[in-house]
């Protein structure tokens, strides 16, 4: 018995000091790091591009975008060619949903009181989302249209993207 009582003292007093020695190793590697917090994301500033310019504010759930009337003499993309000037300004008509056609020059048309569009207009287009909706569409009956089109391509025109199938 007495064998047993003495590795059982020798292995407790091994783990203690097994444990402090971590301990200290611990806590120098520590003080050795210059900083311990990782440094905060810097963002880079917003571009002009294509002579179009957009910002975002700060502020949590709000975003501004100004947009200045693009030069169509220098911007050969379309917005779906994939082009950089002209993605970016296709992204700020989603973000401010205002910018886009008021005057009905999109070839776009109200919807009808229950949220449907007319026949000569069937293509859905949803302002808050910045998505258009074909018929036959996933979505296409739940969604309440807020412009109608005629054609598809009149929506991306208007700054709306597809929805995905």
């Amino acid at each position: 018995m007495s064998r047993m009582s003495t590795l059982l003292r020798r292995s407790l007093g091994l783990a203690v000091i097994g444990g402090a020695v971590a301990a200290i190793w611990g806590w120098q590697r520590g003080r050795q790091s210059p900083s311990a917090a990782p440094a905060a994301p810097e963002w880079p500033p917003l571009t002009t591009v294509g002579g179009r310019s957009g910002a975002a504010s700060t502020e949590r759930g709000t975003v501004s975008t100004t947009i200045s009337t693009p030069d169509r003499s220098t911007d050969t993309g379309d917005a779906t060619s994939g082009t950089t000037g002209s993605a970016s300004f296709v992204n700020a008509l989603v973000d401010a949903p205002d910018a886009r056609s008021a005057d009905g020059s999109g070839d776009w048309v109200e919807p009808l009181a229950d949220g449907t569009c007319p026949a000569t207009h069937p293509i859905k287009a949803n302002d808050n989302s910045g998505i258009y909706h074909v018929p036959g569409g996933r979505f296409y009956e739940r969604t309440n249209a807020e412009r109608c089109y005629a054609t598809a391509e009149a929506a991306a025109a208007d700054g709306y993207r597809a929805a995905k199938a």
